[in-house]
This record gives C-alpha cells, sequence and structure tokens, in this order.
C-alpha cells in the first residue's frame, strides 16, 4: 500500500507559496503578453478611426524580377493585389489586379487570432481571487493553453499543402480584373512572418503526349513538371515564380508566442519539481 512521501514543512510551505502566489504572477505575465499579440491582429472596427488601417508591401525576391507587385494587407484581409509578370518565352508584359469589389480572407490569421483569443479566455478565467489546490490544476490549464499557442503558432509557421486542382478551383483565382489568362494560377499564403505570392505558368498536355502522366498530389510549392487534370485538359507546370514580402508585426506575433510557451514550461516544470509531493497531498 502507497504511503505519501515524507515532505518538510518549508517545502510544504514553499509549494503553497508556488500555487498561491507564483501561478497568479505568471499568468498576469501571460496575460499581458498575449493581449500584446492580438493587437497585432487588428480587426475591423478596432482601429480608433473605426476601421483597419491599410497596409502596403512590395513583393520581391532574389531569385527572380519575373513578377513584381504590391499586396495591400487590412488586418486578416488582402484588400488589394497589383501584380506584373513578365512571361519568359516572349517577354512580353502582364498586368492583373483584385477587382475593387473584393478582398480575400488570410485563413491562416483568422484562425491564428482566433487561438490567441482562446488562450486570452483560458487564462482570465482564473481570476486572482481563484485558488489553485493542486498541482495538477496548474498543469492541466498550462497545457491547455499551451495547446491554443501552438496551433496559433503552427498555422503561422505551416502553410496548406493544396493540390494544383484546389488551387485551380480556388475562388483566389476569381478575384481579378481582368480574369487571370487560363494557363495562370495563383496562390497566396503565410509562411513565417511572410506573405507569399506564387505564380504557375501551364501549358497543355497534347494526347498524344508521350510523356507519362502523373498526377501530382499537394504541396505548400509545386515544381516545374508538376502534372494535374482540370476539366477534360491533361496540364504541365511550366514555370513557377514565387515572391514574398515581410510581414512586421506577424514576426512580434511569432515572438510573443515562443515567449508565452517559454513561461509556460517553465511553470509546469517548477510545478513538476514538487510532483511527489501534490500527488498525495491536495490542498
Amino acid at each position: 500500500m502507497d504511503t505519501a512521501p515524507e515532505c518538510s514543512a518549508p517545502a510544504e510551505e514553499e509549494f503553497r507559496w508556488l500555487l498561491h502566489d507564483e501561478v497568479h504572477a505568471v499568468l498576469r505575465q501571460l496575460q499581458d503578453i498575449l493581449k500584446e499579440a492580438s493587437l497585432r491582429f487588428t480587426l475591423p472596427g478596432s482601429g480608433t478611426e473605426g476601421f483597419t488601417k491599410q497596409e502596403n508591401f512590395i513583393l520581391g525576391s532574389c531569385g527572380t524580377d519575373q513578377v513584381k507587385g504590391v499586396l495591400t494587407l487590412q488586418g486578416d484581409a488582402l484588400s488589394q493585389a497589383d501584380v506584373n509578370l513578365k512571361m519568359p518565352r516572349n517577354n512580353q508584359l502582364l498586368h492583373f489586379a483584385f477587382r475593387e469589389d473584393k478582398q480575400w480572407k488570410l485563413q491562416q490569421i483568422q484562425d491564428a487570432r482566433n487561438h490567441v483569443s482562446q488562450a486570452i479566455y483560458l487564462l482570465a478565467n482564473r481570476e486572482e481571487s481563484y485558488q489553485f489546490r493542486t498541482g495538477a490544476e496548474v498543469l492541466k490549464l498550462m497545457d491547455a493553453v499551451m495547446l491554443q499557442l501552438t496551433r496559433a503558432r503552427n498555422r503561422l509557421t505551416t502553410p496548406a499543402t493544396l493540390t494544383l486542382p484546389e488551387i485551380a478551383a480556388s475562388g483566389l483565382t476569381r478575384m481579378f480584373a481582368p480574369a487571370l489568362p487560363s494557363d495562370l494560377l495563383v496562390n497566396v499564403y503565410i509562411s513565417l512572418n511572410k506573405l507569399c505570392l506564387t505564380v504557375y505558368q501551364l501549358h497543355a498536355l497534347q494526347p498524344n503526349s508521350t510523356k507519362n502522366f502523373r498526377p501530382a498530389g499537394g504541396a505548400v510549392l509545386h515544381s516545374p513538371g508538376a502534372m494535374f487534370e482540370w476539366g477534360a485538359q491533361r496540364l504541365e507546370v511550366s514555370h513557377v515564380h514565387k515572391v514574398e514580402c515581410v510581414i512586421p508585426w506577424l514576426n512580434d506575433a511569432l515572438v510573443f508566442f515562443t515567449v508565452s510557451l517559454q513561461l509556460c514550461q517553465q511553470l509546469k516544470d517548477k510545478i513538476s519539481v514538487f510532483s511527489s509531493y501534490w500527488s498525495y497531498r491536495p490542498f
């Protein structure tokens, strides 16, 4: 039969202090950091002027000058895209931009913001007057907060893998005026602190082509030679152009996530030092 281990009075006193004082100090610190993070994910109507400011970002790449342009970000929405594409074969210049009545929601930013809000909600539910009774209770709260923060970070660091037909079917292709040529696909996504735009140039495979047709699977970035079927046509990617711009406030948010996760882990480690005691002697 298990018996509770001996624990000295100083250790018991230190653990009581940890539960009643230190935990709430860390929770306050976490809330302050995450409120700063949430301010980076501005929402329409949350600004002092009643709307979220627009930010213009110039697209660039050290590897290509085939694509140039400006993306306009307004909170979690791409409100304008103005893109110039120089066709590799004949140097013809194509220009396309969003229709004025259209915006493209960036689901990654929206999801990350929602996870931050959920983490703040979990912390706010444990007010200063709340008394934690066991170490297990603190660990459970920290695990729940860390889960939300990890999900928020992952939404920004891990873009969705899409097949080429999924990109072709995306509403993004119908955002532009003039309409995109049928031999172009466009994708936009967040990767860490960068907003990325990819343009795929396509060519049709002839029915008598000797190429072995193998449809490409899902990917963040497809390579030249990737094949897919769309409608009654078999198509192949001939050129890929990727350009990007740094979004400073996304970098801030990622730093806040990292610092918050470290604080949560440090508190878990402090609590776990007393695990042999609190697992037997709840307060």
